[in-house]
């Protein structure tokens, strides 16, 4: 009974120390005791300059810049603030002792300063906010309230070229780390008011930029309030990669499909705003998140738009085949081997029986050890530098199968079956769902070394029952095949030509369904 007391105690402790923190502290009138509160509040650290100057007839009014070295572009502030603070006639003429500071306030508001984004603050929360956002403080003695200067300028990396969704034909342009550039490169390709930009921050230590993004008009009103309503619910110290909203706004935490797309490419942003979905911007990375996701969507390149309906068709159909070859792969080949002999024709058959005379493991362990050592090649693949990661990747796959298959370890035609799987595991579009065939394909394994095909048809249909389970904001994971649409069969496993295209995909935009004005649009060249 005691520790619950205890217990209680220490909540209510925490609640008023947090509801305590939370409280609005207003910005003090005596410019010394602001600089110091701020000062003390950050720890006197040595990024932050602050620069006082006395302006005024007797040079008796006191004025305070204040910013972060290394977020602020010194040449703004040189040029743009103080400047204008030492050089503009009506402050150098302030001096009146009848002439309120609010004036002066006024003054630099409204005439001196001549940065484009100017902002009023009057608390200390904002003050921080902004401060650490690489914006300038003016701050004026004797004036309860300051004023921010829009003077971010903190280097990047700039836009530059897509590293893990590569195109041989489309824009060769991908977001960066910087939230105002990535929505800049969205707003070049929509030039459209509708396209509506809201910001929030979230966390309590970091304060991370989120930007929710859409099309009012096309996009569902139900699913802009859900990403707004979990967005809002989210309570963590820190954000620092997209990543963590993903994890914290997903509708299913236990499942190994991916239910939120990411991508690193604004024209496919584009493509995803104008079929009716919410994008998700978080500072600091470069891939933004798309919401609602369906399970084609990991599927679909950006490239497909962009060449004949035909070339696109058969490139779709080869992934799927390469989703097919990837997790079903080796699990088939154990079926077979084990249980299914009588399946193969006799000439094949022989040959995987000498081939596996003399091999000590039964073709599971053959299959888990070569799925093991390749994930490890290419896992060290990409941790190791990129001037002999490949190279390392390549040699060590070549001499470990070679050498396997002389001492006898494991046979030919299972290193053959664990190469053809991990090339098709490359043609996916979204390594997301690549990682989910590899995770997949190990119990599909184990099953089929269990249950023989039974085992693989069980685990086909445990999976196809989740998949048909999952809901992504609202929206089935599988549509348009469960439930079955026919009219957004166009763009799901075939592409249709873009004239065809007409309408939106249904379960997702249900304001503006068309995305012609003519819906009864008919092929060029047709006879009128």
């Amino acid at each position: 009974m005691t520790i619950k007391n205890a217990g209680n105690r220490s909540n209510t402790a925490d609640k008023s120390a947090t509801k305590g923190k939370d409280e609005i502290e207003p910005i003090l009138t005596s410019l010394n005791d602001n600089v110091q509160k701020i000062k003390q509040t950050l720890g006197n650290s040595t990024d932050i300059v602050v620069r006082e100057v006395f302006v005024g007839k007797d040079g008796s009014q006191a004025i305070a810049v204040i910013y972060t070295d290394g977020l602020a572009d010194k040449i703004v502030v040189d040029d743009f603030i103080m400047n204008s603070i030492l050089k503009h006639s009506q402050i150098a003429d302030f001096g009146d002792s009848e002439i309120p500071t609010e004036d002066l306030f006024t003054i630099l508001k409204k005439h001196a300063l001549t940065t484009v984004e100017i902002l009023e603050i009057a608390d200390y929360k904002k003050l921080f906010h902004s401060l650490l956002s690489g914006e300038t403080i003016i701050l004026i003695d004797g004036c309860d309230k300051g004023i921010s200067a829009s003077t971010q300028g903190w280097k990047d990396r700039g836009v530059m070229e897509p590293s893990t969704e590569s195109v041989i034909r489309g824009p060769r342009e991908a977001f960066s780390e910087t939230i105002r550039t990535n929505t800049a490169l969205v707003r070049r390709k929509i030039k459209d008011p509708n396209l509506w930009i809201e910001t929030k921050q979230i966390g309590h230590v970091t304060q991370t930029d989120v930007v929710i993004m859409y099309i009012n008009g096309i996009a569902n009103d139900k699913v802009i309030e859900e990403v707004k309503i979990r967005l809002d619910r989210i309570d963590i110290d820190g954000i620092l990669e997209s990543g963590y909203i993903e994890a914290l706004i997903q509708d299913e935490t236990y499942t190994p499909f991916p239910t939120i797309y990411n991508t690193e490419r604004p024209d496919v942003i584009a493509a995803e705003l104008l079929e009716g979905k919410v994008a998700i911007l978080v500072d600091g990375t470069p891939f933004v998140l798309v919401v609602p996701a369906l399970f084609v969507s990991f599927l679909h390149s950006a490239e497909d738009y962009y060449h004949r309906a035909d070339v696109s068709s058969l490139i779709r159909l080869l992934r799927y085949l390469g989703v097919f070859i990837s997790l079903f792969g080796p699990s088939l080949y154990v079926a077979i081997t084990t249980y299914h002999q009588e399946m193969l024709p006799t000439q094949l058959l022989i040959s995987l029986v000498a081939q596996r005379e003399g091999i000590p493991f039964p073709a599971f362990i053959e299959a888990i050890m070569m799925e093991v050592a390749f994930e490890i090649l290419r896992e060290a693949g990409l941790r190791m530098p990129r001037t002999i990661g490949p190279a390392v990747s390549i040699v060590g796959t070549l001499v470990i199968g070679q050498a396997a298959v002389e001492a006898g370890i494991v046979s030919a035609a299972m290193v053959i079956v664990v190469s053809t799987t991990a090339i098709a595991s490359f043609v996916f579009p979204s390594y997301d769902l690549a990682n989910t065939i590899r995770m997949l394909r190990f119990p599909l394994m184990a099953l089929a070394a269990t249950f023989g095909i039974f085992g693989i048809a069980v685990g086909v249909m445990a999976i196809v029952l989740h998949l048909c389970s999952l809901r992504t904001f609202g929206v089935p994971y599988m549509s348009p095949f469960a439930p079955l649409i026919l009219s957004d069969q166009k763009d799901a496993i075939f592409r249709a030509p873009q004239w065809a295209m007409t309408s939106r995909p249904r379960l997702i935009s249900q304001k503006n369904i068309k995305r012609a004005n003519n819906p009864s649009s008919k092929k060029p060249g047709a006879k009128k």
